[in-house]
């Protein structure tokens, strides 16, 4: 097995990047998930509530981010000018992130059609994993997000209308043996880099967002599909988070490889 795609999403909620070589941190890929958007008080946006963020494309540049969206002049964020603290929540956890360009926000006010503002992650993270020390980035709830090729290929064989990877919004990307073995992994390894899988990652409603236009199916789909072929004790589950022992670089066509196992048979 092998590592065969990488997303980074720079800004929680927008287009991903995909990348051939990409740095593995403990806080997750660089760069993934290192700007947020948020109310005045610090609550977060995405795009479960406002699904337009999918056609945010970002450009990472040296020391910023450059963000476009169809319509408008792009506008750049450079995080030399985000040093003002400020509140932001994500779920259950509150930390404080950065805030700076009033410019940059009115740009993604309009955007999203409602006052918001753009938040940075700073060099540090002071933001933690639950139980733990573990730096996190904007993310819901743990660094990595890992995807089995396979079980999206069961997946699609239910489905009328096939889904892609981006509907799920994973970092890694695996070619598995077969659907669903995913279940039973509990230590793996890609390249020389050792991840726990945390637990299966449960899904919502921003699996139905088209993540080109950022219309939601009419059909709910795949979620409605997923109901009923995936609900798990934790959830309606479609692949598994993963927590990393150590970092480093990869690459795609690292081999892949579970090293421990939840189940004996």
């Amino acid at each position: 097995m092998q590592l065969v795609e990488m997303f980074v999403h720079p800004l929680k909620s927008c287009r991903g990047l995909s990348y051939s070589r990409a740095f593995a941190g403990k806080q997750g890929l660089l760069h993934d998930r290192e700007w947020l958007l948020a109310s005045e008080n610090g609550r977060f946006f995405t795009a479960r509530s406002h699904p337009q963020l999918v056609r945010v494309e970002v450009d990472l540049i040296p020391g910023g981010a450059l963000f476009k969206f169809p319509g408008k002049p792009p506008v750049l964020a450079m995080s030399t000018q985000y040093q003002q603290e400020a509140p932001a929540t994500v779920w259950k956890d509150n930390f404080a992130a950065y805030h700076g360009d009033a410019a940059v926000d009115r740009w993604f006010s309009e955007v999203l059609d409602e006052p918001c503002r753009l938040l940075w992650l700073g060099m540090h993270s002071n933001r933690r994993l639950k139980d733990s020390e573990h730096a996190m980035s904007f993310a819901d709830g743990y660094p990595y997000l890992l995807v089995n090729q396979a079980s999206l290929d069961a997946l699609n064989d239910e489905l009328d209308q096939p889904v892609t990877l981006r509907h799920f919004r994973p970092n890694l990307v695996v070619n598995g043996d077969y659907a669903w073995e995913e279940d039973d992994w509990k230590v793996v390894q890609i390249g020389d880099v050792v991840f726990d899988v945390a637990k299966p990652c449960t899904r919502c409603v921003l699996t139905t967002v088209d993540p080109d236009t950022g219309i939601k199916s009419p059909e709910q789909q795949p979620l409605r599909t997923l109901v009923s072929i995936r609900t798990l004790p934790e959830g309606v589950c479609f692949g598994v988070n993963l927590v990393p022992r150590n970092e480093g670089l990869l690459e795609l066509g690292a081999e892949f490889s579970v090293l421990e196992t939840r189940y004996e048979f």
